[in-house]
């Protein structure tokens, strides 16, 4: 059923060639928001969140939450990963070094931040072709924030709404449940 969705999504130009070959995330390799290249392979074995951010949302204040969730289990295994994009509402204007500025100015954010991308739409970045190709939903992403939990495998195994906050219970559980598969 997988094979098919993904040929469908391929078909109808939804997701690139880049993507669709890849089998985890441990296959991309990002820009880092000071321009370096990571290798999304330096996650293997650990739980990641990737979670679209923006710094002038009514969901900015999230920042908060996603840095008290860094520092409460990423000694533990779990990888929060910000990836600034400005589709919606234009809500994310500044260059890296402005939102990079801004995160840690206002949210103390330590947890790694990327150079900002598309997520929606024309251009959309292969990574999120790929996100959204793999979830358990494969429409487009809603707002800023929106969460996917990565398991040790770079697999998807969860896809959260906006609203969805980082200390919710649902959220919470999905992240436990990552730990503690294999």
């Amino acid at each position: 059923m997988k094979f098919l969705q993904s040929l469908c999504l391929a078909l109808c130009g939804l997701v690139g060639a880049s993507a669709m070959a890849a089998d985890s995330v441990h296959e991309f390799k990002m820009k880092s928001i000071d321009g370096k290249e990571v290798d999304l392979s330096a996650y293997k074995g650990k739980v990641v969140l990737m979670v679209n951010v923006a710094s002038q949302c009514g969901l900015t204040p999230q920042y908060e939450q996603l840095e008290a969730l860094h520092e409460k289990f990423s000694d533990k295994g779990l990888a929060v990963l910000g990836f600034p994009a400005n589709e919606f509402g234009a809500q994310e204007p500044g260059s890296n070094a402005e939102i990079k500025q801004f995160c840690s100015a206002n949210y103390n954010v330590t947890f790694p931040m990327f150079s900002k991308i598309i997520v929606k739409g024309e251009g959309i970045h292969p990574l999120y072709q790929w996100l959204l190709a793999n979830a358990d939903r494969h429409d487009d992403i809603e707002w800023n924030f929106c969460k996917f939990v990565i398991g040790k495998d770079g697999k998807v195994l969860n896809r959260f709404t906006s609203k969805t906050t980082p200390e919710s219970k649902e959220l919470n559980e999905a992240i436990a449940r990552a730990f503690a598969s294999n």
